[in-house]
């Protein structure tokens, strides 16, 4: 419940030190090779799941990260977790209500480096109408020429579980005791961005 956004997500912008570039480097998130997903507990075991729609920039000043920037939307609808009953749950009142609130955006609002490859990006993660402030860890893979030729880069992003209650996600029900849908959602995301000219 991601992502984002990620991204969703995506702010890996910390890097700028990494990368030998212009100040007002611009890369463009690459839906095709990147990826945001989510794990949240069921019962006793957990359910992975996915947004596949999805885009986002990343602005990059290596001589000063912390005036980088990353702005990413989500379309709530493209959730997908393998079964479509309950992606249709998803999109429905009890969670996402995506006919009401049909994006989820991350807008950065500080960058700070903590290590030569790695840092957190603070933002502010919009869904279900609701706007709550994260960080996002983000550790920079490299970067490099492309299959086509263009520059690309890569980053690996996580953050501490996020609660959906915080967001109005607070449909729940047990069994015999026992939660049917946990409380807290594990972000993930994978991202590859091309550098535009």
């Amino acid at each position: 419940m991601k992502k984002h956004l990620h991204l969703l997500l995506l702010a890996a912008a910390i890097c700028g030190p990494a990368l030998p570039a212009r100040a007002d480097d611009t890369y463009k998130i690459d839906p095709v090779h990147s990826a945001i997903g989510f794990k949240v507990r069921h019962f006793f075991s957990y359910v992975n799941g996915s947004f596949t729609k999805f885009e986002g920039t990343i602005n990059v000043d290596p001589d000063h990260p912390e005036k980088s920037s990353v702005n990413a939307t989500i379309e709530a609808a493209s959730v997908d977790t393998k079964n479509e009953n309950r992606n249709e749950d998803l999109r429905s009142a009890h969670f996402f209500e995506v006919a009401k609130y049909p994006t989820i955006t991350f807008k950065s609002k500080s960058v700070k480096q903590t290590s030569a490859d790695s840092g957190d990006v603070v933002g502010d993660l919009t869904m279900h109408g609701v706007t709550k402030e994260i960080t996002l860890h983000v550790k920079f893979l490299g970067k490099g020429q492309g299959m086509g030729g263009k520059p690309i880069s890569g980053w690996q992003v996580t953050a501490e579980p996020i609660k959906r209650s915080d967001y109005g996600l607070t449909w729940s029900k047990a069994v015999e005791g026992t939660a049917v849908v946990g409380g807290e959602v594990t972000i993930s995301i994978d991202v590859e961005a091309d550098k535009t000219p």
